[in-house]
């Protein structure tokens, strides 16, 4: 049996989310188009039988490091890199990235086989345009493999389960089979609110919002979530709740979809918007708002 932690890393918006969520089969980690999506180390555990691979979704390397929050982020992802078994560097684009520069030197002192995935290699028509970069890439640091994949699409998914699998160390599995993340359904309702806020404002998007769930209780055949979404300005909240309530109702029906989905069970959702002025930008009020 093989058993470990592996780290999925790059910078934001390069398709970890979308590759954890395939390579576990169900939905765990948000996604959309917009960077920084990810906010919070989510693992995501896919047990066979040759072993239990325990992957851990990290928010995207950058270097806007300004405000509290993108430090947090910056931290979240480099920490986890000193603890896992393996490293998964997963880029998007035949060509290196300035935020590319933070992650190899943050992957200098690392001591465990790093593997680098180039995703999205759907979008590539002539699959020889590859050959340049990966010469390059090889040239770059002593990776354990390199490997184009697609996630969206599934390709080489599987050589890459079973590579990692390969790379990891003998060892019992640390979760039961049936485990598929360490995270309750609480936090589950929060991230699926906001990947819906997220969506429904596309460029309008204040990314000074975050959703703290308030209460959370579960009947036999009923949860009821209470949710409240704070933003930093009067002005974003005015977006977020829309003309007439209407993007508030929209996100709101939207997000009892997937839970009701997810949770297999009647979800009653009420959702406030509140101001918390300058929380982005505050160690104490991230801790309180759940990023520690």
């Amino acid at each position: 049996m093989r058993s470990g932690y592996v780290a999925l890393i790059g910078r934001p918006n390069v398709g970890k989310s979308t590759l954890l969520n395939h390579l576990i089969g169900q939905k765990l980690s948000i996604t959309s188009r917009k960077p920084q999506t990810t906010r919070h180390r989510i693992l995501g555990i896919k047990t066979l039988p040759e072993g239990q691979a325990i992957y851990v979704d990290t928010p995207g390397i950058h270097e806007d490091g300004k405000k509290a929050l993108n430090r947090y982020l910056n931290r979240t992802a480099k920490t986890t890199i000193s603890g896992v078994d393996l490293v998964v560097w997963v880029t998007d684009m035949l060509s290196w990235h300035s935020h590319d520069r933070l992650i190899l030197s943050s992957l200098e002192k690392v001591d465990v086989p790093v593997l680098f995935v180039i995703n999205k290699i759907d979008r590539v028509e002539r699959k020889e345009d590859c050959l340049p970069f990966l010469k390059e890439v090889g040239q770059t640091f002593s990776f354990a493999s390199i490997l184009p994949i697609s996630a969206l699409r599934g390709t080489n998914m599987d050589v890459l389960e079973r590579t990692v699998m390969e790379l990891l160390p003998e060892a019992i599995p640390v979760f039961p089979d049936d485990q598929i993340s360490d995270r309750p359904e609480r936090f589950f309702a929060g991230e699926v609110i906001r990947e819906k806020l997220i969506r429904a404002l596309a460029k309008e998007l204040p990314y000074e919002l975050t959703v703290e769930i308030e209460c959370f209780s579960e009947e036999a055949n009923l949860i009821s979530i209470h949710a409240i979404i704070w933003v930093e300005r009067d002005t974003q909240k005015s977006i977020v709740i829309g003309a007439k309530g209407k993007v508030l109702k929209k996100v709101g029906q939207q997000a009892r979809v997937d839970l009701e989905k997810m949770m297999s069970k009647k979800i009653y959702l009420q959702l406030w918007v509140k101001v918390k002025r300058g929380w982005s930008d505050s160690e104490r009020a991230l801790r309180n708002l759940g990023y520690d």
